[in-house]
């Protein structure tokens, strides 16, 4: 695969970063964020304009991005050990285990919703799809319904659970005082909050992760991403098919998510969106090809694809940065900013992430995340010098 190339899923990574600080952010600065109760503070119209346009823009629709790539990669890695002569499993197993070393610190210190460990599990399955002759699109369809159908089976247990409500206002006064506490308080919260947030995490958003891995997987056997020619064909299909059912689920969702939380109505919409989601994440790559093949597209390649090479440090720095600014490991923000602070803070610290990154790859060939988890999947130490020829991906 040729660099431009490589630039290019880099840089839809970079992409998918921002969609996941602009969800991720709201766990730090809003104690109510997902509890299924609105936050009492955010009842004027800038503040419910604001929360529908991140639950109709972004949420679940970027760890889904995230997870195609995941699967992407995956491919990449198994072409770099069949070009470097390395067996593929064991390489792939020692990555997973250090993904879910990282994931296991991350949820444990900084964010108790860590993905990367559900990464590292899940990549355990995709290592028994490697190699057989099943079909990635139909198996991802099913792994979706699954997905939509376990969410509505919890999502009704719990909304008919007598003491729900309750639970969920102790969880927030929980966040609350945890997070306008000291830092030793802030980390026993997260800690505590770590093992169930795990469990739901692969209980809801598993399988959907898990189908986008094998669409991903797919994707890359096909060289999908190679460029926009590759997919001529589908980019009108995959915008139409975006616009009506990917936005129309996203604009019932977001409206659900809003206006009747902790109900039967968002219930289902979530469910729903569970099998919408990943045309309007489709459509999103199709969009970001086009920009990238556009008078404009070597800037925007430029500019996400540090961040994007450095995904896993970033992803890690960002979690940090939220900490600093909302727990008790800094300044304790939590529910203390209106939405559209807390909005405008997403394109603040990604600008200064891409920065950082840009500076980074100067002076050095890996991020610190990167390094560590390439050194365990070669087992090698490897040169951290710039211009240091990494093993081909």
């Amino acid at each position: 695969m040729n660099q431009h190339r490589l630039l290019q899923i880099d840089a839809l990574r970079g992409f998918a970063l921002f969609g996941i600080l602009a969800v991720n952010i709201w766990s730090f600065a809003d104690p109510y964020f997902a509890s299924g109760v609105t936050n009492p503070r955010y009842a004027g119209a800038i503040d419910m304009a604001v929360r529908f346009i991140v639950a109709l823009l972004f949420e679940a629709k970027f760890y889904l991005l995230f997870s195609f790539l995941f699967g992407y990669s995956f491919m990449l890695q198994a072409w770099a050990a069949e070009r470097a002569g390395a067996a593929f499993r064991p390489r792939m197993l020692r990555r997973t285990a250090g993904l879910v070393l990282l994931g296991v610190l991350h949820g444990c210190f900084l964010y108790y919703g860590d993905i990367l460990h559900l990464y590292g599990l899940l990549c355990l399955l995709l290592l028994l799809w490697y190699g057989r002759h099943w079909r990635t699109a139909e198996s991802a369809a099913l792994l979706l319904m699954l997905a939509s159908f376990m969410l509505v089976v919890l999502g009704v247990v719990l909304l008919f659970s007598p003491e729900a409500g309750l639970l969920e206002l102790k969880a927030v006064f929980a966040r609350v005082a945890a997070f306008h506490g000291d830092a030793r308080s802030t980390q026993a919260f997260i800690t505590g909050e770590f093992p169930s947030t795990s469990a739901f995490l692969m209980f809801g958003q598993g399988p959907s992760a898990l189908a986008m891995f094998l669409l991903g997987l797919g994707a890359a056997r096909a060289n999908l991403l190679g460029s926009i020619e590759a997919i001529e064909q589908l980019v009108r299909p995959i915008l139409r098919l975006g616009a009506v059912f990917g936005l129309g689920g996203a604009l019932l969702y977001a409206a659900a998510s809003e206006f009747a939380p902790g109900g039967v109505l968002v219930i289902f919409a979530t469910a729903l969106s569970y099998l919408t989601a990943p045309l309007l994440t489709a459509a999103y790559i199709v969009l970001m090809m086009l920009l990238f093949r556009s008078r404009h597209g070597a800037r925007a390649i430029a500019a996400l694809a540090p961040m994007g090479k450095l995904a896993l440090s970033n992803y890690l720095l960002q979690s940090l940065v939220l900490a600093l600014l909302f727990t008790g490991y800094g300044l304790r923000l939590c529910d203390e900013l209106p939405p559209i602070a807390v909005l405008a803070l997403v394109p603040a610290v990604f600008l200064a992430q891409m920065t950082l990154s840009a500076w980074w790859l100067k002076h050095y060939a890996y991020g610190p995340a990167e390094w560590l988890l390439r050194a365990i999947t070669n087992w090698q130490w490897l040169p951290q010098e710039a211009g240091a020829q990494p093993p081909s991906r």
